[in-house]
């Protein structure tokens, strides 16, 4: 099973989601972004570096959120979410198709990949 890391990435009442590239497994679906976990590395220094990665930012780790299991055809997932803050930088998306800063209560009107489903489910409903 991967292990795979997300960030809740927080600001004020907000949090940021983004798009999976068309081109990608799952295309056009919203995610918290992060990726998968290298050899040694902890789910924290995986955050750290993907995020860098992929949005050219540095991130404060928070506390660790939650999980969520994922199973397709071809994989398993393991996902671990963890709340984060920008530390440092200017948000550039480069393997997203868009970014998007939204408050909790707007996920409702975002279509996301199945493995965030049960995280954004939890998140409104400790919002509402």
């Amino acid at each position: 099973m991967k292990k795979v890391t997300a960030a809740i990435i927080k600001d004020k009442n907000r949090i940021l989601i983004a798009k999976r590239h068309s081109k990608d497994p799952l295309g056009g679906k919203w995610e918290f972004p992060g990726g998968k976990v290298e050899p040694g590395e902890t789910p924290e220094e995986c955050l750290v570096r993907e995020i860098r990665e992929e949005l050219r930012v540095e991130v404060k780790i928070g506390s660790f959120y939650d999980n969520s299991v994922y199973s397709s055809q071809d994989h398993d997932i393991h996902l671990l979410f963890y709340w984060a803050e920008v530390s440092n930088g200017e948000m550039t998306p480069v393997v997203h198709d868009d970014l998007k800063w939204t408050t909790i209560k707007q996920l409702a009107n975002f279509d996301f990949a199945p493995a965030d489903i049960p995280i954004v489910k939890r998140l409104m409903k400790e919002n509402t």
